[in-house]
């Protein structure tokens, strides 16, 4: 079971490998989002109210076909090599990111953005479960928090990346310039072992996806998450946009980047360390960190809208900190109170409940009231989200303990079948 103690052979390769795909995965995702006032400029006219709504549909055009086809590889990841599924995964998305550059119309765009998801569909269900298979349960707090950890990374680099080579080179350049690394790091996947080959593995039945869905802490986790991812894509998505607004150059997108390498990395860090040293003697731990991230983060949100720059700086740094806390615990929470055998089905049902009713309607409702009142009323309906998040996570922290015990005790758990 997943709390065996023992770290098994070539954990830390797939660890230093997932990290590589991880910060890529993000990084094509942000560079859509750093030249998006430049894509609106190049297909739609300046008095088109309904310009950023269009171009708010191209976030979710990507996260639309990420999220219905996890479903199907999540199903397949619990069958056959996860490897083979990675590797094919990052090659398919980073010649469809490329192509976003190529795209002569904004359908064509629209189309690429799909095939990016579908390929990020592959991985996004796979990657947690092949760490949790190599690690135990006493480490993997720390270990997806590592893994999580190229998600502030790779989302600034996307936005340094993608506004740096805007300016010298033009927004389609930014989209040629991620695919050949993805390509490169997908094809190292096909040369690695599965943690599961060679084991015995029971063939997942229906009762244990029903069970999925009768874990109390999953289905809160789901509720948190989706509140978060929503408030988290809305942001990501029309930060550059809003420092627009707010009448900063260009070139503070880079300042942007650095602010959420800097405050992402360190608390994603963080989190999943607390989650794991506080375990012991909190057991909803990982809930507990993860909802009070989100608590602290509201202030500081709506601080943000109310200060002049550059003081609104600073209060988006400890903003982005405090929601950052929460990934590597949540994530940690996934794996853990789902049997092994159906983890990739868990992850893809997340992936796919999160991200529909969160970062998916995120871009273009956000992009919608501010086509119609302005970003600072936008982004406070973000700020909401975030409070709504904390307080789920805090209300479903007392459950937590117990279901992971249903996973770690095979007879225990098999009584909720």
């Amino acid at each position: 079971m997943g709390s065996d103690s023992q770290i098994k052979p070539g954990a830390y390769t797939a660890l230093a490998l997932l990290i590589g795909i991880n910060l890529f995965n993000y990084i094509d995702r942000q560079v859509l989002a750093a030249v998006e006032p430049e894509i609106r400029r190049t297909f739609f006219s300046p008095n088109d109210i309904n310009a950023m709504a269009k171009t708010g549909a191209l976030g979710t055009a990507f996260l639309v076909s990420y999220m219905l086809t996890a479903p199907l590889f999540g199903w397949l990841g619990d069958r056959i090599s996860r490897w083979i599924l990675i590797g094919c995964a990052v090659i398919g998305w980073s010649i469809a990111s490329g192509a976003s550059g190529l795209a002569a119309t904004f359908g064509i765009l629209f189309v690429t953005r799909l095939f990016v998801g579908i390929g990020e569909g592959a991985y996004g269900p796979t990657a947690a479960p092949i760490l949790s298979d190599f690690f135990p349960l006493a480490m993997r707090g720390r270990v997806l928090a590592y893994f999580c950890a190229a998600i502030p990374v790779g989302s600034a680099l996307g936005y340094v990346v993608g506004g740096a080579i805007q300016v010298h080179l033009g927004w389609r350049w930014a989209f040629y310039c991620v695919a050949p690394p993805g390509i490169l790091l997908g094809a190292i996947c096909f040369f690695l072992r599965d943690p599961r080959a060679g084991v015995r593995r029971e063939r997942p039945d229906w009762r244990q996806y029903r069970a999925i869905f009768r874990t109390p802490s999953y289905v809160i986790n789901n509720i948190a998450q989706t509140a978060m991812t929503f408030a988290l894509g809305g942001l990501a998505f029309w930060i550059p946009g809003y420092l627009e607004y707010r009448h900063q150059p260009a070139s503070t997108r880079i300042v942007f980047g650095g602010i959420v390498v800097v405050a992402g990395l360190i608390s994603t860090i963080l989190g999943g360390i607390a989650g794991d040293r506080l375990r012991k003697r909190m057991p909803g731990s990982y809930f507990i960190v993860s909802g009070a991230g989100m608590l602290l983060a509201f202030p500081f949100m709506i601080a943000m809208i109310y200060l002049p720059f550059p003081l609104a700086w600073v209060m988006l740094f400890f903003a982005i900190f405090f929601v950052f806390l929460n990934t590597g615990p949540s994530n940690t929470a996934i794996a853990n109170v789902t049997m092994p055998a159906v983890r990739a089905t868990a992850f893809a049902f997340n992936i796919l409940l999160i991200h529909a009713l969160g970062d998916a309607l995120a871009p273009p409702l956000i992009g919608a009231i501010a086509g119609r009142t302005n970003l600072d009323i936008a982004f406070l309906f973000v700020s909401l989200t975030m409070l709504v998040s904390g307080i789920v996570w805090l209300a479903g922290a007392k459950y937590l303990a117990h279901d992971t015990a249903l996973v770690e005790n095979p007879v225990q758990g098999s009584a909720r079948l």
